[in-house]
């Protein structure tokens, strides 16, 4: 059974605004489960590179996945060092002096190095979490991935065993000499909030004039109607 708290080491010891990091693992899952994005990092030949992909999280680990020729994820599988960053913005917070605006945030920082998924089971149920990350429910109403399509992409899976979160809440925090100032002070509140889904263009549809009777068209699933409850969208 895993500590409830990630090791502190160099990387990862919060210095500035230590109040607001923390390396509870309940906190990290939590913000890796409601973030869509995640950023990975590493060096190659002493130059950087950071790519934006999706993930998931299953249990104690993070995976990614791409193309088998995918320059970066075979990095990663080579063994090089990762940092994975997750960062969900939940306020602009404007404060009376420009020098205090900041924004209120959830975000985690993750490294270690990353290793290549062989088993096909594991493979296949990977990319299912990836898919159901993006919208729950969606796994068990699409098409499974076949062997060949499992032959063609390279999954990663990340070890949560060194990292930590970061959370900003609240006001602004001005000086006391300026919050006389006549300045409009607060937070606005931001959120990822889900549009109406689209339907596909070759969704079927109702007959054309004089064609082949078609499939009535299929109702909205009620994991989308429903996406920002399943996915805690709103959790700040």
């Amino acid at each position: 059974m895993s500590q409830p708290s990630l090791p502190t080491t160099d990387r990862t010891r919060l210095r500035r605004k230590a109040e607001r990091g923390s390396h509870d693992r309940e906190t990290v899952a939590a913000i890796l489960d409601a973030g869509l994005i995640c950023h990975v990092g590493f060096g190659v030949d002493g130059r950087p590179w950071v790519f934006p992909t999706t993930y998931a999280r299953v249990g104690e680990v993070v995976y990614l996945h791409g193309a088998v020729g995918n320059f970066a994820l075979q990095t990663l599988a080579a063994g090089a060092e990762v940092c994975v960053t997750v960062t969900l913005i939940d306020g602009l917070v404007l404060a009376r002096s420009a020098f205090h605006h900041s924004m209120n945030y959830r975000s985690v920082m993750l490294f270690g190095v990353a290793e290549p998924v062989t088993d096909e089971s594991e493979k296949r149920e990977a990319l299912l979490a990836i898919v159901d990350h993006m919208a729950p429910g969606r796994a068990a109403d699409s098409r499974s991935p076949t062997p060949e399509e499992l032959l063609s992409t390279l999954v990663v899976r990340l070890p949560i065993s060194e990292g930590s979160a970061k959370v900003r809440t609240g006001p602004p925090i001005d000086d006391a000499e300026d919050t006389g100032l006549s300045h409009w002070a607060g937070v606005l509140p931001l959120r990822l909030v889900p549009g109406t889904p689209v339907p596909d263009p070759l969704e079927p549809g109702p007959a054309s004039s004089g064609g082949p009777t078609q499939p009535a068209p299929l109702p909205t699933p009620s994991y989308l109607t429903d996406w920002a409850a399943l996915r805690g969208a709103d959790a700040p």
